[in-house]
């Protein structure tokens, strides 16, 4: 994995599309097995990156969890706040501090999208 420190461009804001810190509650689907695997991971989802993840139909099965878990700790032990991660085809925009996925946004989506108010970027791997 590799994290690429200082990043801020303009567009969305992780702390404008925060939800609390605690997973909401889901109906079933892609969402619904992303808070179920997050639980046993630390991690939590945002109501909006829940509602992201379902939309758009993404797969958050176990291996990228733990993917995704082993990223957020590497953001961590850098110390950042706020990371842009790099899953596969996925962007992922999350509070390390809160260990909460702030939003998901896959390769089509991305394209359309500038992140800000990050301070690394992790390619997880």
């Amino acid at each position: 994995m590799a994290i690429v420190p200082g990043i801020g461009l303009g567009g969305i804001n992780p702390a404008d599309l925060q939800g609390p810190a605690t997973p909401a509650p889901r109906s079933n689907g892609a969402a619904e097995a992303a808070g179920s695997e997050a639980g046993s991971f630390g991690l939590h989802f945002s109501k909006h990156a829940s509602k992201r993840i379902e939309q758009r139909g993404l797969d958050m099965d176990a291996s990228r969890m733990e993917r995704l878990e082993r990223a957020v700790g590497q953001a961590a032990e850098k110390g950042s706040k706020d990371s842009l991660i790099l899953l596969d085809e996925l962007a992922l925009v999350v509070s390390v501090q809160n260990r909460t996925v702030v939003t998901a946004v896959d390769e089509a989506s991305r394209r359309e999208h500038v992140f800000t108010n990050i301070d690394s970027v992790v390619i997880a791997q």
